[in-house]
């Protein structure tokens, strides 16, 4: 039984020993082919590193041998463009070279011609020092026989070439205005009589109301209201002043806007047929004839449109045209004018065959700026071209709008012809209304500017200072000079005076020559 368990034991040791060292064996074989592993896969590792390198050095051979040709290339370009430019710089240099033989050649030449020039300018000096001592001696002699200063037959001898220039010139321009005004007046005066003749526009002169009359004093109490609340809340809501003080039985209205005028008219003529005289009344009212009048200008534009047969206006320029209806010049009403102005530039355009409607259409509207003038800064031919260029107005009337008082260059003879008309319409008897005082200082000023001329002996303004007559004195004026003396005065008066129209210079000589038989 011992034995048996020592055996047993012993066998155990031995089986534990054979298995250690079996796993020893196992452990280390698997160690070696782990071992085997890592170096086949190191092996591997090398491989693809040495064929990348092999082929990243094959790419850097295959760039770099690119870069070589590419300088290459660059090289032999920059080597062939030095050679053109040392080629180009041959030429300039031999170009110079010329250049500088040629510099030298003309140096030589200059020294001897500067050689001759001083050579003559000496012998030139000597002869003028011989010449003026002959001309002194020569004027010594002179005026030792006339008894004249060389002074004063110099100023002679000036004095008789410029009377006889002058006298040259004046018959020329003499000459010159008689054939163009014989030639104009007869095709001017043929058109401008027929123009005239067809025109059959009634004529109303209509103004904006400045004074407004009432039927007692104490109506101005009620106007002015408690305290001045009436008059203050009238002047706020229509922007016109009232002069209650300036008349008796009656009160001014006092604004530069005649369409506000209007408005503000309107609205005390209805307080007044009413009585009911309050703030509230007086904004009421000036509200509904602000919109009244507004509608009155539309229609008045639509029917000056509509009588003229002028059609593809734009709505605001109807409106704008409209407002011409409050508007005055000289008392002229400047719609009426306008359709005048627009008739007569029609007819004329006929005549000299030209485009009849854009004619009339510049006419109606060469005043348009004076619609909004008082509302904005410039003449009113400035703002009419900036109205008409806005809404896309013809050139022609554009350019007829800014040129009918000679502010810009004419373009087009229908300009001219709208100044013409503009002319004819405000200068014809009637047209226009100023003050006698105003009328009495014009031909006043006219007749002085004539007097203060240089052989003038008396003048006469006539045809209500659109012509002046000037009476010469015929021992101080010669013919020659009348033309002259014609010119020079209607410059003055330009240059001057602010008139409508013009304003015709007649000069008149006359030689009276008597004697008695005995």
């Amino acid at each position: 039984m011992r034995i048996s368990i020592a055996q047993t034991i012993l066998f155990s040791l031995c089986l534990g020993l054979l298995g250690t060292i079996l796993g020893w064996i196992l452990k280390g074989l698997l160690r070696r082919s782990e071992s085997d592993k890592l170096q086949n896969d190191a092996r591997e590792v090398l491989k693809q590193a040495e064929h990348q390198k092999k082929q990243a050095l094959l790419e850097a051979r295959e760039e770099w041998l690119k870069a070589k040709t590419r300088l290459e290339k660059e090289l032999a370009e920059k080597g062939r463009e030095e050679q053109k430019i040392r080629a180009a710089l041959d030429e300039r240099v031999a170009a110079l070279g010329e250049r500088d033989a040629r510099l030298q050649r003309s140096e030589q030449e200059l020294g001897s011609r500067e050689r001759g020039l001083e050579k003559a300018q000496t012998e030139s000096r000597l002869e003028r020092d011989r010449a003026r001592k002959l001309g002194d001696e020569l004027t010594e002699q002179l005026s030792r026989v006339s008894g004249l200063t060389v002074e004063d037959a110099r100023q002679m001898l000036l004095n008789d070439l410029r009377q006889e220039v002058r006298f040259e010139a004046a018959r020329s321009i003499r000459e010159a205005r008689e054939e163009a005004q014989r030639r104009a007046e007869m095709e001017a005066g043929k058109i401008v009589a027929l123009a005239i003749e067809r025109t059959a526009s009634e004529w109303t002169a209509e103004r904006s109301v400045s004074i407004f009359p009432i039927a007692g004093e104490k109506l101005k109490g009620r106007i002015i209201g408690h305290e001045g609340k009436n008059i203050r809340a009238f002047e706020k809501a229509t922007g016109v002043q009232l002069l209650m003080d300036d008349q008796p039985g009656a009160v001014v209205l006092s604004c530069f806007n005649p369409i506000k005028r209007e408005v503000a008219r309107l609205t005390l003529e209805r307080l007044l047929k009413d009585g009911n005289i309050h703030p509230r009344r007086i904004e009421e009212l000036v509200e509904r004839n602000q919109r009244r009048v507004d509608e009155q200008m539309l229609r008045a534009g639509q029917e000056a449109l509509r009588e003229l047969g002028i059609t593809g206006v734009h709505p605001e320029m109807v409106r704008v045209l409209g407002r011409l209806r409050y508007r005055t010049s000289y008392g002229q009403n400047v719609l009426m004018h306008s359709i005048e102005v627009a008739k007569l530039t029609a007819i004329m355009a006929s005549e000299l065959k030209l485009d009849g409607a854009l004619a009339k259409r510049a006419g109606l509207l060469h005043d348009i700026g004076k619609a909004i003038d008082f509302e904005r800064e410039g003449t009113h031919p400035e703002i009419g071209v900036e109205v008409a260029t806005r809404y896309g107005e013809h050139p022609v009337v554009i350019n007829a709008i800014g040129s009918h008082h000679d502010d810009v260059e004419v373009i087009h003879p229908i300009s001219v012809l709208v100044s013409a008309a503009d002319a004819i319409s405000g200068s014809r008897p009637g047209a226009r209304r100023k003050g006698v005082v105003d009328y009495v200082k014009r031909i006043e000023q006219l007749e002085g500017l004539a007097n203060a001329m240089e052989g003038v002996e008396q003048s006469y303004a006539i045809q209500a200072g659109r012509e002046i007559r000037v009476i010469a004195r015929p021992g101080s004026v010669t013919d020659e000079q009348l033309s002259l003396l014609a010119a020079d005065l209607a410059k003055k008066i330009q240059s001057t005076m602010e008139y409508p129209g013009r304003i015709k210079v007649t000069v008149i000589r006359e030689m009276r020559a008597t004697a008695t038989a005995q």
